[in-house]
């Protein structure tokens, strides 16, 4: 009698275990059921990395470097005023107050905004290394000149 108990329960689960394999094999693969929220979140990865790609190391052209926070603003009113092609920041290193213009990927672009900013601008002006902003339309418009 223990023999055919066993027998019986031996089988039985035999033809379960096969039982749960008959699906998979029937439809021929695999369904894979993905949260929407990944879509998202790899979105959101992707403008991470183009906002990190857009900032590079590059070139400024330094125009004023003072401690006094009104001279470095006026310097800075008067360059947007004169040069409203180019953007110009106002940096803070202790104890000094940095008037810097421009984004500029090599030396060479930065060296022309240099001469022109130095004739009106006579205290020294100079071509620092910097990390820049390079904005996605100047990329779009860099890529269609070529």
């Amino acid at each position: 009698m223990k023999h055919l108990i066993l027998l019986f329960s031996g089988l039985l689960i035999g033809g379960l275990a096969i039982a749960q394999e008959a699906p998979i094999a029937s439809t021929g693969g695999v369904k894979v059921v993905k949260d929407p929220r990944l879509d998202l979140l790899i979105r959101k990865q992707i403008y991470i990395n183009t906002l990190a790609i857009r900032n590079q190391p590059g070139f400024r052209v330094q125009v004023i470097s003072t401690n006094k926070r009104n001279e470095a603003n006026d310097i800075k009113a008067r360059v947007m005023q004169l040069y409203p092609d180019y953007r110009t920041y106002m940096d803070y290193q202790a104890p000094y107050f940095k008037v810097r213009v421009g984004d500029f990927k090599s030396r060479e672009e930065a060296a022309e905004l240099r001469e022109k900013l130095s004739d009106n601008f006579p205290g020294g002006v100079f071509v620092v290394p910097a990390i820049i902003n390079v904005s996605p339309e100047k990329e779009a418009g860099n890529e269609e000149s070529y």
